[in-house]
């Protein structure tokens, strides 16, 4: 639902009203308002996976956005000049085809000044490059990098060819070094990675980029070849991680496709022989570990962010922990790790138009983008170092889900690794899956 910039100050209001109400009914996220006076309203858009596979990524957004609306309630001001600003979250349905026409629709109908994208590249690519082809601006997480960068055309030691989109995430230098770590820690294993990566961006990316560290690292790697997203039959890469008695498995499946093959391996017995399960894209929240129940327990991931994390917003003033403890509270539901993603890119997007000379002009909100260095809930992030034009890396910490000994939730999760960040503490010793 969009609201023309030439509506009546009350029928703006009257319209904003009705459809939170409404958004509640449906479970769906409203395009949200703030009651600044102010000569010009900036419009933000933002979208993510509320429903479908990848809903886990999206659950805690209209949490993290009704804090934003809270904290700007006055607007934003430069100068002499105050702006309202105006977030419109929009639902991909965990769908790339509708990711696209979303962004089209924000762009061309509501008129956004900026783009706001999260959770894979299902969402993030076709959303980046709608943006890029219509020249409005755009930030984005919870995407490897180089599936951002490169699986959108960029070549290596070219030029960038993006003009308008940016991004900020891990990449597969900071999973290295944290797998490397974890599993050169305390658990002791022969040093035989099966992989299970699919033909998709995130796949493609973690097979090109990961693999050869992972190798030069001394670890053996048996990787059985890509297989296609809703695959139901993992019988030939189970009977090959057994022939090669690998003890640690690490995989970047969708979260349902890897119920399937987990659920698989342990009918198969291949669980039983595993110390190390790692996971990416997936095993990143606690409804799907409870989801897979006593197979959940121990399975470790690379996750961009903890509640542990020594870092605040600087848009709300919140710190990680309160974050997470305040999502708790409000939803009932335990924290996830999108907390500390989804605000950071709010965070970026409210600093870019304040650090562009004129936020209604989307050149100057991408060359302020360009510059940007800002301390967030994922710790700095610069625009200005890399490690390629338009992107900047963030760390991943190793943690391992376990009962936990005091919390109303039945399971949690630890951090057992902070190579790629220091200032992270350790919560616990990692330990095997199957002990």
């Amino acid at each position: 639902m969009s609201t023309p910039k030439s509506q009546s100050r009350r029928n703006f209001l009257k319209s904003t009203v009705t459809l939170v109400g409404a958004s509640a009914v449906a479970g769906t996220a409203p395009a949200l308002w703030t009651t600044a006076a102010a000569a010009q309203t900036l419009r933000i858009g933002f979208i993510s996976p509320l429903t479908g596979a990848l809903a886990g990524f999206g659950e805690c957004n209209p949490h993290l956005i009704k804090l934003a609306q809270d904290a700007l309630k006055a607007g934003i001001r430069l100068g002499d000049q105050t702006y309202a600003i105006e977030i419109l979250m929009k639902d991909t349905q965990s769908d790339p085809n509708r990711a696209a026409e979303l962004a089209r629709q924000l762009i061309t109908s509501d008129k956004v000044d900026l783009m706001l994208s999260c959770s894979a590249p299902e969402t993030v690519n076709p959303v980046a490059d709608a943006c890029e082809a219509a020249g409005v601006p755009s930030v984005s997480t919870t995407v490897p990098w180089e599936a951002f960068y490169f699986g959108r055309g960029a070549k290596p030691g070219a030029p960038s060819p993006f003009k308008w989109t940016y991004h900020f995430a891990f990449g597969t230098a900071q999973f290295a070094q944290c797998y490397i770590s974890k599993w050169n820690g305390a658990v002791k294993t022969n040093g035989k990675v099966g992989v299970l990566y699919p033909n998709d961006a995130d796949g493609n990316a973690v097979r090109a980029n990961l693999l050869p560290a992972l190798v030069k690292a001394g670890f053996i790697v048996i990787d059985p070849g890509a297989y296609e997203d809703g695959t139901t039959d993992y019988s030939a890469q189970i009977a090959r991680f057994k022939q090669e008695n690998v003890e640690i498995i690490n995989t970047f499946p969708l979260p349902p496709d890897f119920a399937v093959f987990w659920r698989q391996a342990a009918q198969q017995g291949l669980t039983k022989k595993i110390k190390i399960i790692e996971t990416g894209k997936t095993g990143l929240f606690a409804s799907q570990i409870q989801a897979m129940g006593a197979l959940g327990l121990n399975m470790t991931a690379g996750a961009p962010w903890h509640p542990a994390f020594p870092y605040s917003s600087p848009l709300t003033g919140l710190s990680s922990k309160q974050l997470a403890d305040g999502y708790e509270s409000a939803s009932g539901r335990q924290w996830t790790l999108q907390i500390g993603q989804t605000m950071a890119l709010i965070d970026v997007g409210v600093a870019a138009l304040k650090a562009a000379g004129n936020p209604a002009s989307k050149e100057e909100v991408a060359k302020a983008i360009s510059k940007l260095r800002l301390t967030t809930t994922m710790g700095e992030l610069d625009w200005t170092k890399g490690p390629v034009p338009n992107c900047v890396s963030t760390p991943i910490i190793g943690i391992q889900w376990s009962k936990p000994k005091q919390s109303k939730f039945s399971v949690d999760a630890h951090v057992v690794d902070n190579a790629c960040d220091r200032n992270v503490p350790i919560g616990a010793p990692l330990v095997s899956y199957s002990s």
